[in-house]
């Protein structure tokens, strides 16, 4: 029974893996027929509303009114920022360069819990592997500079980089237990709070657009986004996390991005030269380096959380 368990952990993570990578490119597809902020209203009002349905039914308590604050608070973080954001991001750049920004959370969630936190418990393998993860992006837009960019391709680098840091603080939040609920209820909140937000951002910002003029392309892109990327891939998750050893069910989050480009060149004619995927093994090796180093001290917890896809 426990090499069964063993055997559906590794087509778990095979699952997590995969989807989470096409997430990406996915996105890419349902953009071209509806407007990113509006796409991701969508996905986060549908997939949080049935994980709600869901745990309500499992007689799963309301969250009390200092829940739903703090939920609010997460909403903003972890849906409307890092997903929003990073949905947003992929009208101006490729589905591999924003799945590599996406993977760099673990980065920045080292240096936001020195400088902010107070963590102290840094050592030569967590700063190694921080300089090796900033060279590996260094080859990637070195390779990147040279060519002739659509207009706000510096817009979606700032937009990518906001939504990969919102997530980053986020995840340190719930790490520490900023709420304490089940927190797979608490996600659905959160996806449907900030669906109403995103669904406002929309109806202001962008030329909103009626399912009866959606493609046929993009409502089927979107509906792998939520179905596939939102329910079916955090279920494999979480069942990869109950049945594997964290750092083996954590490397999901090295494999997205490979996953993302590979997909995105052969699906979309995505640029992926040499010095892309060389930049791309360096910089995944340096997230590697911080997360084993983190979780030597203990913390691995802060890197282990879910990705904004």
């Amino acid at each position: 029974m426990l090499l069964k368990s063993k055997y559906k952990a590794y087509i778990a993570l095979a699952t997590t893996s995969i989807v989470w990578g096409t997430t990406w490119v996915a996105m890419k597809y349902a953009i071209k027929g509806i407007p990113p902020l509006e796409l991701a209203s969508i996905r986060q009002f549908i997939a949080g509303s049935l994980f709600i349905i869901f745990f309500l039914i499992k007689k799963e308590s309301l969250p009390t009114l200092h829940q739903f604050i703090k939920l609010i608070f997460l909403a903003i973080l972890t849906f409307a920022m890092a997903n929003g954001l990073s949905t947003w991001s992929m009208k101006y750049l490729s589905s591999g360069l924003g799945a590599l920004i996406g993977a760099l959370y673990p980065l920045s969630v080292v240096i936001m819990e020195y400088f902010f936190f107070k963590n102290n418990k840094i050592n030569i393998i967590t700063i190694s592997g921080i300089l090796i993860g900033i060279g590996g992006i260094v080859f990637v837009f070195y390779d990147n500079a040279f060519d002739v960019h659509p207009k706000g391709y510096l817009f979606g680098l700032c937009l990518a980089i906001i939504a990969m840091l919102s997530w980053s603080l986020s995840s340190i939040l719930i790490a520490k237990k900023y709420i304490k609920m089940n927190p797979y209820f608490g996600m659905g909140w959160q996806m449907l709070l900030s669906s109403i937000l995103l669904g406002l951002l929309s109806f202001f910002n962008e030329k909103t657009i009626t399912l009866t003029n959606i493609s046929i392309n993009s409502l089927l892109a979107a509906g792998y986004l939520i179905f596939a990327g939102s329910i079916v891939a955090i279920i494999a998750f979480v069942y990869s996390m109950k049945h594997l050893n964290p750092a083996i069910a954590v490397l999901y989050a090295y494999i997205n991005p490979i996953v993302a480009m590979v997909t995105g060149s052969l699906m979309l004619g995505e640029k992926l030269t040499t010095t892309i995927i060389f930049g791309s093994i360096i910089t995944l090796i340096g997230v590697y380096l911080v997360n084993f180093s983190m979780s030597k001290n203990k913390q691995r917890e802060l890197l282990d959380v879910m990705p904004d896809n």
